[in-house]
C-alpha cells in the first residue's frame, strides 16, 4: 500500500512469522480483520468495525449462501428493523440456509432461484425466497464489493391474489358477534383489532397503560411494532362497552385462559382462527386490519387518514383502499347521470312473476 492511498483508513497490515493479518484501529477500538485483502470477508468486517463492532465468527464456508446470511445478520440493516421483521426474516433466511447453505452464492443462477421457489407450497411463499434472495444479492453488492448478477431478480414472480388476505364483510362481522356475545375474549379481539387496526404482537401487547381520557374523550394510544409509528385514536362506543367489563387490576387487555399472562403473535392468531371457525367466517386479524381501513375509506376518509389507522409511514398501502372506495362512488356517480335510462328491478330478477302469468 506504499505510495498509494489506503481504500481502507483504519486497517494497517500486521505480520506474523512472514504471514500478513490485517488489524484495525480507530480510537480505543481494535479488531483483527480477517482477508484476503479486498475479499467479501474482509470488506464484511470493515464494514462492521466502522461502526465499533467485530463480525462474529463464521461457522459457514466462506462465499456460501450460509456465509452471506450470516454476514447479512450481523449487519446493521438487519439490526435496524423491528423486533417483529426480525424474527420472520430470520425464519425465512434460516429456511434458505436449510435448503442451499452449501452452495456458493456467486454461482447461483436464475434456475437455482426458480428451483427454490418451488420447494415452497403456494405463490406467496415463493415469491418470498426469491425476494429474500434479491434482498441477499443486493447486499452483497452493496457491503461486500459482489460485482456479478442477481439471478433472483430474473426469476419468474409467481401470480398471486392481488386482494391478500380475505377482508371481512359487515355480515361476517355481524355473524361472529352473534355468535361471540358481549363479554367473551373472542368479541374484544375482533372490536380491538377492528377499531384499531393493531396488528397480532400489538394487540398481544395493549394495556390500560395505553388507554387515556384526553380533551374528554376516551382514546387509545400505542406505537406499532412493525414499523414504530405512533398510532392516537379514540374509543368507539362498542369497543368501550367491551373495555368496560374487564378488570381494570389487569396489566393486559387481552390474557390466556388458564394463565393470566399474554399470548405470543402466532399463537394468538392460530386461536382467533379456531374461534371464526366457530362462528363460520373465513377471517383473519389481519382481515379485520383490512375491513377498518376499508371502512374507513368507503365513509371518505382521506389517505393519510386511513394511513394513521394504520399506522403506517406513507400512505402507498392506504391509498389502494380511498382508490377503490372512489371507483365505487364514481361509478354510481356516473350512473346517476344516465337519469331514466336504468332499467326497472322487475325486468332483472329472474324470479319476478309475468303480467302475462
Amino acid at each position: 500500500m506504499r505510495g498509494r492511498k489506503n481504500p481502507f483508513p483504519g486497517v494497517r497490515p500486521n505480520r506474523v512469522k512472514g504471514r500478513i493479518y490485517w488489524k484495525f484501529e480507530a480510537g480505543d477500538f481494535r479488531c483483527n480483520i480477517p482477508g484476503p485483502y479486498g475479499s467479501p470477508a474482509f470488506l464484511a468486517a470493515y464494514e462492521a468495525a466502522l461502526q465499533g463492532a467485530k463480525v462474529p465468527t463464521s461457522t459457514a464456508a466462506p462465499d456460501t449462501v450460509a456465509w452471506l446470511i450470516e454476514q447479512y445478520l450481523s449487519s446493521l440493516k438487519f439490526k435496524n428493523l423491528s423486533d417483529s421483521r426480525k424474527r420472520s426474516i430470520r425464519g425465512e433466511l434460516d429456511w434458505l440456509r436449510d435448503r442451499a447453505g452449501d452452495l456458493p452464492f456467486a454461482r447461483i443462477e436464475v434456475k437455482h432461484v426458480e428451483a427454490l421457489m418451488g420447494k415452497k407450497t403456494g405463490p406467496a411463499a415463493a415469491n418470498t425466497v426469491k425476494k429474500n434472495l434479491s434482498m441477499l444479492f443486493n447486499f452483497a453488492a452493496k457491503k461486500l464489493g459482489y460485482s456479478g448478477p442477481n439471478p433472483a431478480r430474473f426469476a419468474e414472480h409467481m401470480k398471486t391474489n392481488p386482494d391478500g388476505y380475505h377482508t371481512w364483510t359487515d355480515a361476517e362481522v355481524d355473524r361472529f358477534l352473534a355468535r361471540h356475545g358481549p363479554g367473551s375474549k373472542a368479541r374484544l379481539v375482533l372490536l380491538l383489532a377492528l377499531n384499531t387496526g393493531m396488528a397480532r404482537q400489538d394487540l398481544c401487547g395493549v394495556g390500560w397503560q395505553h388507554i387515556a381520557t384526553r380533551e374528554g374523550r376516551d382514546r387509545i394510544a400505542y406505537r406499532r411494532g412493525k414499523t414504530s409509528v405512533a398510532a392516537d385514536l379514540p374509543i368507539l362506543p362498542e369497543l368501550a362497552e367491551e373495555l368496560d367489563k374487564l378488570p381494570k387490576d389487569r396489566l393486559l387487555l387481552i390474557t390466556q385462559d388458564k394463565r393470566p399472562i399474554g399470548y405470543k403473535p402466532e399463537t394468538l392468531g392460530n386461536w382467533f382462527r379456531d374461534r371464526c371457525k366457530e362462528a363460520g367466517v373465513p377471517g383473519s386479524l389481519h382481515g379485520l386490519r383490512k375491513a377498518g381501513a376499508t371502512r374507513l375509506a368507503d365513509a371518505g376518509a382521506s389517505e393519510w387518514e386511513v394511513a394513521s389507522y394504520l399506522a403506517h409511514t406513507d400512505t402507498k398501502e392506504a391509498a389502494t383502499y380511498t382508490k377503490k372506495a372512489n371507483r365505487s362512488k364514481l361509478a354510481d356517480s356516473g350512473f346517476a347521470k344516465l337519469g331514466n335510462m336504468s332499467n326497472s328491478v322487475t325486468k332483472l330478477d329472474r324470479k319476478a312473476v309475468k303480467p302475462d302469468e
